[in-house]
């Protein structure tokens, strides 16, 4: 805890010398529109490219495009309640997270459980009466996101290497949004660098606030780089329109922000992050002559029957207008933003994105530059592939983790007892330290956030019964536990570290609990739905006869506390 405090600490103070630094003015920022666009980009933002709508795969964006609405019709696209500067906000972006089967994604203390992609020869998990976790459709809809997904592995390490197909000023101009197109916003969460201001959302997902602190520069493993395998992405949709308020980009006057500037988080060090965009298509223009257009070209045609020709001075207006217009037509647009973290000297970026566009976070950008995404005119969907940091995130991970705490749990079934087989103190942290976490990170992570995916997915349900029920042994070992700890005869020198153990890990939980009851009864958390309200479990009365412990702690804490002080 000290250290994510003095983290934070250093953040504001860099934030306010470079405020200070800054005063009131803006710091500059370019667009295809600009000179020196593609200078800035391939000098400052080498690590992004971009793949135009037009050269993806024939056939990908109709799948993909489909998918995104199957999602959105399905209910699967909510609002997280994500946790920043210990308060709870909603985010702004929809989202869903898809990938691997037993994969999870944490974000803001949030951790979102994945609707499996359903691989090509997968089945996927099959509940008692063999009916599969999702309908069709929304198989269907995964499956295509996994085809997307294995295109951009295979595609980010030609992009990276190729750094991209930049989009000059000319390809803005002649560029399509493909026929069809959606809607959203992106990204999961974030961490603003020079910025003092709240969050607005959370996010990523889409996550505002803070994330965690940027991981320190390292080598790719060779596997890596050669090879990269997303085993997540991340679906965002926002509709500026339904939104109340959209904040101002604050730093390079960049228009309004549907995500605040933030780096990803939770991602394997230097892995990419790939990002596919669809926009809603602009509603159709009156094409029709106005009287001021037939006036102007009745003039027009006037001065042509009159031999008179366009004067050097209305060229250069009609050139002033035709660039202004231009610069217009691209704030319609949805945009990324990027810029230098912790600088206020090297000018943004920020790239238009026609709906269908890929781009890619290559090398150490996500690391070393922050990222926002302005919004445009429309709603917008994106798929957001990522390397997630999964060594403590998966169902296998964990279930390896309860298996080994019930270990250390011998059941007598002729006498209907169980005992801890070993009292030695290194032991008992560790298998408290893991009931801990299969409560707070795993249990109730799900049943404030993930369950609400078990009207449509039911992937979760089984594993997650299994795990309450190898936590509830925990709770008996946490009991048995208490009972050495309190017998006279107990060693005296083992007795006093078994206590300490104990006591540690019962202030923690206490602590915890009641961290997640506020939450679970939050004013924002009691706006939500039945179907889509957290819930605090696992909870029971403290006089409940199947659980061997009460739910509140205070009770046998103080009586720790007073054996400890008499030893």
């Amino acid at each position: 805890m000290k250290r994510s405090d003095d983290s934070e600490r250093e953040k504001r103070r860099k934030r306010r010398r470079l405020l200070q630094e800054l005063g009131e003015q803006r710091i500059p920022y370019l667009s295809p529109t600009d000179p020196g666009f593609q200078d800035l980009w391939d000098s400052s933002y080498a690590g992004l490219a971009l793949r135009q709508s037009g050269t993806l795969p024939e056939g990908l964006h109709e799948k993909v495009q489909s998918a995104l609405l199957t999602l959105q019709r399905h209910g699967c696209l909510l609002r997280d309640l994500v946790r920043v500067r210990d308060r709870d906000v909603f985010t702004a972006v929809s989202r869903a997270l898809v990938g691997q089967p037993g994969y999870t994604y944490r974000y803001l203390d949030t951790r979102l459980f994945t609707i499996p992609w359903h691989c090509e020869g997968e089945e996927g998990q099959k509940d008692e009466k063999g009916k599969p976790c999702c309908d069709s459709d929304l198989r269907d809809a995964c499956k295509a996101l996994w085809e997307l997904n294995q295109f951009f592995c295979s595609d980010v390490k030609q992009q990276t290497n190729a750094r991209g197909v930049k989009r000059t000023r000319s390809d803005t101009e002649n560029s399509e949004d493909a026929p069809g197109e959606g809607m959203c916003e992106e990204e999961s969460v974030k961490d603003r660098l020079v910025e003092e201001k709240t969050i607005e959302e959370e996010e990523e997902d889409s996550g505002q606030g803070c994330s965690h602190s940027s991981p320190p520069s390292s080598t790719p493993p060779a596997a890596q780089a050669s090879l990269v395998q997303f085993n997540v992405t991340l679906i965002n949709y926002m509709n500026p329109a339904a939104m109340t308020q959209l904040k101002e980009e604050p730093y390079y006057g960049m228009g309004k922000m549907a995500v605040g500037w933030h780096h990803d988080e939770n991602l394997v060090p230097l892995s990419p992050v790939a990002v596919y965009s669809y926009s809603c298509p602009a509603e159709p223009k009156n094409e029709g002559v106005t009287e001021k257009d037939g006036e102007g070209k009745s003039k027009e045609k006037e001065r042509e029957a009159k031999g008179e020709g366009t004067s050097t001075e209305e060229v250069k207006k009609e050139g002033e207008a035709s660039v202004k217009e231009d610069v217009e037509k691209e704030k319609t647009c949805w945009r990324v933003g990027l810029k230098v973290a912790w600088d206020i000297h090297t000018p943004g970026l920020a790239l238009p994105l026609q709906s269908g566009d890929c781009y890619y976070m290559t090398d150490d950008l996500n690391r070393t530059h922050q990222h926002c995404v302005l919004a445009g005119d429309t709603a917008r969907f994106s798929s957001t592939h990522r390397v997630a940091q999964c060594c403590t995130g998966t169902l296998d991970y964990i279930q390896k983790r309860c298996s080994e705490a019930l270990e250390n749990l011998h059941s007598d079934p002729e006498k209907n007892a169980k005992s801890l087989i070993s009292l030695l103190p290194s032991i008992l942290q560790r298998i408290e330290d893991i009931h801990n976490e299969v409560e707070f990170e795993w249990l109730r992570q799900y049943w404030f956030q993930g369950r609400r995916y078990a009207r449509f997915c039911s992937w979760w349900t089984k594993p997650m019964e299994q795990m309450e029920k190898d936590w509830k042994e925990m709770e008996r070992m946490t009991q048995l536990l208490l009972v050495v700890v309190e017998d006279e005869a107990t060693a005296q020198e083992n007795r006093r570290e078994m206590a300490d153990v104990l006591l540690n890990a019962l202030t923690d939980r206490q602590q915890h609990r009641q961290t997640w009851r506020d939450r679970c009864q939050s004013s924002l958390a009691q706006t939500l739905p039945p179907e889509e309200a957290p819930v605090d479990r696992p909870y029971w009365s403290n006089d409940d006869p199947d659980m061997p412990l009460p739910f509140d702690l205070s009770d046998i804490i103080n009586r720790v506390e007073s054996l400890l002080w008499r030893m």
